[in-house]
């Protein structure tokens, strides 16, 4: 599957992330810790950042100016009523380009739809849009070695790929970044995350 494949997948299941249905919680704690490690509370992205709001609600809460990006037309037209007074991109984060540098970057649940072959790309132009000791806050799956698969979990068929844990830490390294924190959230599942700070 292509990215635009997965944007169109989530254009069909937009009613997954309604208030009535989702729990608002989900990630909030973990970035509520990664906030933490800010220095300076300037711009902020959330990439993938669908129709919730509820971490472009924290981060205006928190002093940010945030931006939003996802590739769902869908997701994005819930987004922008929600938040009228926000910008959001409707882009593929693999080929996204940005002028600006950020504070504060999240892809919660988000990059791992990327192409396998993209994920070291897309870390890397990340870290790269971040301002000097910026944070990036990102979650994947915890597998022991490079994995993709394809699912139709949630309706529509999507796609998943993850570095590992060994890979995606390696990669960090490489970027000259510190990690601040990683953690399986209900090990022995997979679903774990990373907050990076750029050097």
């Amino acid at each position: 599957m292509n990215p635009h494949d997965i944007g169109k997948a989530y254009d069909q299941i937009t009613h997954l992330w309604d208030d009535k249905v989702f729990d608002r919680s989900n990630g909030m704690a973990q970035h509520r810790r990664a906030i933490k490690f800010v220095a300076h509370r300037g711009k902020a992205l959330d990439v993938g950042c669908g129709r919730t709001g509820r971490f472009i609600e924290l981060l205006l809460n928190e002093g940010f100016s945030p931006q939003g990006l996802d590739i769902s037309e869908e997701m994005l037209k819930l987004a922008q009523q929600r938040h009228p007074e926000i910008r959001f991109h409707q882009h593929d984060v693999c080929q996204w380009r940005s002028t600006e540098t950020f504070d504060f970057i999240t892809a919660w649940d988000s990059i791992w739809h990327i192409p396998l072959s993209q994920q070291k790309h897309v870390l890397r132009r990340l870290v790269e849009s971040l301002n000097a000791h910026g944070i990036l806050i990102f979650s994947f799956g915890g597998t022991q070695e490079e994995n993709s698969h394809v699912d139709d979990f949630m309706g529509p068929q999507v796609y998943y790929s993850s570095l590992g844990v060994t890979g995606f830490l390696k990669q960090i390294m490489h970027l000259k970044c510190i990690c601040r924190h990683l953690e399986f959230e209900e090990y022995p599942g997979t679903h774990a995350y990373l907050i990076v700070q750029k050097c």
